[in-house]
């Protein structure tokens, strides 16, 4: 991958120095994974972070027989630094949700590139508050409707990994059960919502491209009160 497409689609090296991001790429490892196939196992957290080049997926714990997602991720996002920061081990692993590809730099190598680049150490630092902010956000909106909370999903999700189409905003056909999981509601309670969201033109599924297109993204920011 080259130095400037790399900058582009992770905004973590925004601000990078060029030989940064020339030697991460020198000592990255690129994986491929097909869909459903693990790619981090809960035993493997700490021993490198991952960046997602193309494809989307799901982190998730044990819970009981079954399993919970906790988050869904997409290009341009990353996994796996904060068990480099506080070396605690980790109870999830990682399951891709499409074709995925992976670059991967081990922890000892990452942290000496927070150690030389001040202004990556720094932008790191915004990432991870913003990412708090925003389960901060989800957090207070435990109390409110399904049909509010799945909106936010969409929307959230659609913000960070969208891609514009001709009928609007496209993502990964996401499993409902997964939407449910991190949306916090039922999966009965999606599928009914994602149904009234398809009947009034909001929402639609392109089962052949394997996408759902939010085509219409301005009501849907608003119900999830984010206008």
């Amino acid at each position: 991958m080259q130095s400037e497409a790399f900058n582009e689609l992770f905004p973590l090296f925004d601000v990078a120095s060029p030989e940064t991001i020339e030697w991460l790429l020198s000592v990255a490892t690129e994986h491929d994974y097909p869909s459903g196939r693990a790619v981090l196992m809960e035993d493997a957290w700490g021993n490198a972070v991952y960046f997602i080049q193309s494809g989307w997926v799901k982190v998730r714990r044990h819970a009981g027989e079954d399993f919970v997602t906790l988050a869904v991720l997409g290009p341009g996002d990353y996994f796996g630094e904060m068990a480099i920061l506080d070396e605690s081990p980790r109870s999830t692993d990682v399951v891709a949700l499409s074709p995925v590809k992976l670059l991967s730099v081990s922890a000892q190598r990452f942290i000496q590139t927070l150690f030389k680049d001040s202004q990556l150490h720094h932008r790191m630092l915004q990432l991870m508050v913003q990412r708090l902010r925003i389960t901060n956000f989800r957090f207070q909106l435990r109390n409110q409707p399904p049909a509010v909370k799945l909106a936010y999903s969409l929307v959230s999700l659609a913000d960070a990994y969208g891609q514009a189409g001709d009928a609007g905003v496209e993502i990964l056909n996401i499993p409902m059960k997964d939407i449910a999981d991190v949306t916090d509601i039922s999966e009965d309670d999606a599928k009914k919502i994602f149904e009234k969201l398809t009947e009034k033109g909001w929402v639609k599924v392109e089962g052949d491209r394997n996408v759902i297109v939010l085509t219409n993204a301005k009501q849907l920011t608003q119900l999830a009160g984010r206008a």
